[in-house]
């Protein structure tokens, strides 16, 4: 055997042992602060809505995975620079979003939800806002809709530093509810015995996975299997088991979209798809 055709079978050999193992492990992140969707557990690592989620994507995909906490910030970037294979962390779909990235179809709807304490009759509407004070997280989408709302509907609204100390507001009495994401409102329910979800604003937008524009057969793959997680109820559960509630029949968490992505957004693929589920 010559040396030039003993490096070749090297190579080659090189080759076939090290991209599959490469290929057989997802790498991605996400925001470990966002309770409860990723969190860090006391004795260490990350637990939460969306580390199940991952960890249940890799077990279908016959797939290991790295999950990384780090700031939603770098999330994104890190995927388009092939840091990340895909962000796991919750990302809206938006259609301006849309045409920077792929989108898996939705898995959860990001609605809007106020937590009252049990005592109280509880809000039913918008119009029962009139009077009231609402405690909102600084900078996030939910003080953003109070500014935008607070004079329609006539209600105040107070300000903190963290999604916590909002509900804090709400249990001493300082203000009369407090507005955040339903997943999270839930949570915080289901977390505190004298707290209590009511009335929930629906925003038509939806969590999905994303990935790089360039990874359309990587989009299609996880979305087969969100697809078979729908099917089998798996997502489903993991409301229930975080969030508190059951998702409705209509829901992001329960319904099948035909195609792989968002309809009606950039990067939908309407090919009919019959979802294959081992």
């Amino acid at each position: 055997m010559t040396y030039a055709r003993l490096k070749l079978i090297i190579l080659v050999g090189a080759i076939l042992i090290n991209l599959p193992a490469a290929a057989q492990v997802l790498k991605t992140g996400v925001d470990a602060t966002f309770a409860p969707h990723a969190m860090v557990k006391l004795g260490g690592g990350l637990q939460g809505f969306n580390i199940d989620l991952g960890y249940e994507l890799a077990r279908r995909l016959g797939k290991k995975i790295e999950i990384e906490g780090t700031e939603f910030s770098g999330l994104i970037p890190g995927m388009n620079a092939g840091k990340y294979d895909f962000v796991l962390a919750p990302v809206t779909a938006t259609p301006e979003r849309a045409k920077a990235m792929l989108f898996t179809e939705g898995y959860l709807n990001t609605d809007f939800t106020f937590v009252e304490k049990n005592s109280t009759v509880g809000i039913e509407s918008l119009e029962d806002l009139f009077g009231k004070t609402i405690a909102v997280n600084k900078g996030s989408a939910y003080e953003a809709w109070s500014r935008k709302n607070a004079n329609k509907y006539g209600f105040e609204f107070d300000v903190y530093g963290s999604n916590a100390d909002a509900v804090l507001a709400v249990q001493a009495g300082r203000a009369d509810a407090g507005l955040a994401g339903n997943g999270i409102s839930g949570w915080i329910a289901k977390q505190n015995p004298e707290i209590k979800t009511t009335f929930t604003i629906s925003t038509g937008l939806v969590w999905s996975l994303a990935f790089r524009t360039d990874d359309k057969a990587g989009r299609d793959a996880i979305s087969m299997v969100v697809k078979c997680m729908k099917k089998d109820k798996f997502i489903a559960n993991l409301v229930e088991k975080w969030f508190g509630f059951k998702p409705g029949p209509k829901s992001a968490a329960v319904s099948i979209a035909p195609g792989h992505g968002i309809p009606g957004m950039n990067g939908y693929d309407a090919t009919l798809v019959v979802p294959k589920c081992s």
